[in-house]
């Protein structure tokens, strides 16, 4: 099975990464393909709200001039998804933003293909603001059919400089069950995924 792990940090080997690496972690021990991909300040726009994915329907965003496609390809093909982001003025980065926009629609356009599929968010965070950006990451999981397991308490992780979050003992330990849980998850549903209920309101035939 294959886990793909999205950092909306621009920080690279700042706390979001660490975070996900470490939810990682227990998955590729047991045998997972893991992926960690970085989109925090690269080049990925918003949703322009086209609706040229309902028309094309070949899985991909009329936006050909960034990096959403190609990424897109790898969350068709992944069981699991964890999507990160540090907390930026109460929400998530910009750049996850954009994602969650256009993976969600694209989805949905074309026969709502992140159905049945394992969602997880985890959140890095100075101070406040960070139940809000967890919200927005799981509002798109639950909107779309996704699975999304819980752990020993938020996926949350607290500290400002990079490295800071190792300190978050707690948050360590959740990371490390949120990454045995999604493998308990995934091992249990990998027999039955051809039978998920998948609705076909919305897709605009």
């Amino acid at each position: 099975m294959y886990v793909l792990a999205i950092n909306g940090s621009p920080r690279k080997g700042g706390n979001t990464e660490i975070l996900l690496e470490n939810a990682l972690a227990p998955l590729a021990a047991q045998g997972w393909e893991t992926e960690l991909i970085q989109v925090g300040g690269k080049k990925l726009k918003g949703c322009i709200a086209c609706s040229k994915c309902f028309e094309t329907k070949d899985n991909t965003c009329i936006i050909k001039n960034d990096m959403f496609n190609e990424l897109f390809e790898k969350i068709l093909r992944a069981d699991a998804i964890i999507l990160g982001t540090p907390t930026y003025f109460t929400d998530v980065s910009a750049e996850l933003k954009g994602l969650i926009d256009r993976m969600g629609y694209v989805a949905i356009a074309n026969g709502r293909k992140l159905a049945g599929k394992i969602g997880a968010a985890v959140v890095a965070v100075r101070r406040g603001g960070a139940t809000h950006a967890f919200d927005s990451i799981n509002h798109l999981f639950l909107m779309s059919q996704m699975i999304v397991p819980g752990s020993i308490y938020w996926n949350l992780g607290i500290g400002l400089a990079p490295g800071d979050v190792k300190n978050d003992a707690e948050a360590m330990a959740n990371m490390e069950n949120l990454g045995q849980t999604i493998h308990w998850l995934g091992t249990a549903m990998q027999p039955h995924k051809e039978t998920f209920p998948v609705s076909s309101f919305g897709r605009r035939e």
